[in-house]
């Protein structure tokens, strides 16, 4: 009898006990995610007149599900209508640069709810062919969004490419401009390493970087070489300059964004006049990929493709520092002409 009598009782600890932990992880999931649930409020600023109604953040993460259906193809014209839905031209563009780190500035501004990506690169004002379908072409490819959410698309070909500064003013003269960038030769040495594990894929064989980078007529740097062009960025910036003011740009560091990215996030929040949001909890190292991962709340977590952080070939010093001193004094006046130094050799 007494032993019916104890064997009951641990039955009865046992779904108490689980009743406490059960509650205790739901307290936990409710504090990790409070910030996330504050009202949103309107964005205000250059992007023009906003709802006064302000959107729960809430409701945002739940249209993040959402817009993935719609964007698989599984809404009705009647859901996007009822859920006030609409396909925007981008409020802020990120035109490059190749190898700065394009990808991660955008999927983590995406962290945001008042952000919406572009997904794919679109590559509508650096494609000719592309061009010519036409503005509401472009609009087309934009993922759906709210009205008052801003949406950002990545191409960083556009930054190096001729045509591609008047044909965004004639969109739109007032557009945000975000170019992230890294030093120089290591952004070089990254382009070559990335066409590099392409050729290798397809079993061809591919010159040295050594070769490439430098003219072997003259023993200096080869500035027809395109991954040592694109990493001459004043040259490019000015072009851009010539329809845009410098406030209408903002640089990222690329080299930041990998090792302390909030402070950076943080940065282009306030450019892009959105409020607050993005905090250190959606964030998190991963110490075996070696890079920040994205955690959008409890459940959702995200990491970069697996591509990226590919590990760089030993390049003879000798041509590093001729690499340095090549791009010197294009880095100062790129240090002028922004207002942002970097710590570049």
């Amino acid at each position: 009898m007494l032993f019916k009598q104890q064997a009951l009782l641990r039955q009865k600890l046992f779904v108490l006990g689980s009743l406490a932990i059960g509650s205790l992880l739901y307290l936990v999931a409710r504090v990790g995610s409070l910030d996330r649930l504050q009202p949103l409020c309107p964005i205000e600023g250059r992007f023009g007149a906003q709802s006064q109604e302000e959107m729960p953040l809430r409701a945002l993460q739940f249209k993040r599900g959402l817009l993935h259906e719609f964007r698989k193809g599984n809404a009705t014209k009647e859901q996007i209508r009822l859920h006030n839905l609409v396909q925007q031209l981008p409020k802020a563009i990120i035109i490059g640069v190749r190898k700065g780190g394009t990808r991660a500035l955008l999927e983590m501004l995406n962290l945001h709810p008042a952000v919406v990506k572009a997904s794919q690169e679109i590559h509508f004002f650096d494609n000719d062919e592309n061009y010519a379908k036409g503005i509401e072409w472009y609009r087309k490819k934009m993922p759906f969004s709210y009205p008052h959410q801003i949406t950002i698309e990545k191409s960083p070909a556009y930054f190096i490419t001729e045509e591609v500064p008047e044909r965004i003013y004639k969109m739109n003269s007032s557009i945000k401009l975000l170019i992230i960038v890294r030093e120089p030769t290591t952004r070089a040495i990254s382009d070559y390493t990335q066409v590099l594990e392409g050729k290798e894929r397809k079993n061809k064989t591919y010159y040295k970087f050594e070769k490439l980078a430098i003219d072997p007529n003259t023993c200096e740097v080869n500035t027809k070489y395109k991954a040592v062009r694109t990493s001459i960025y004043t040259k490019h910036l000015e072009r851009w300059l010539k329809y845009f003011p410098i406030e209408q740009f903002h640089i990222v560091d690329g080299d930041r964004l990998i090792t302390e990215p909030l402070p950076e996030l943080q940065l282009v929040e306030k450019f892009l006049n959105l409020p607050p949001r993005i905090s250190q909890y959606n964030l998190y190292f991963n110490a075996t990929r070696g890079f920040y991962c994205l955690r959008f709340n409890i459940v959702f977590n995200k990491c970069l493709a697996g591509s990226k952080g590919r590990i760089h070939p030993e390049v003879d010093t000798s041509v590093i520092t001729k690499l340095h001193k090549f791009f010197h004094p294009f880095n100062q006046k790129f240090y002028q002409i922004t207002g942002r130094t970097f710590n570049w050799p």
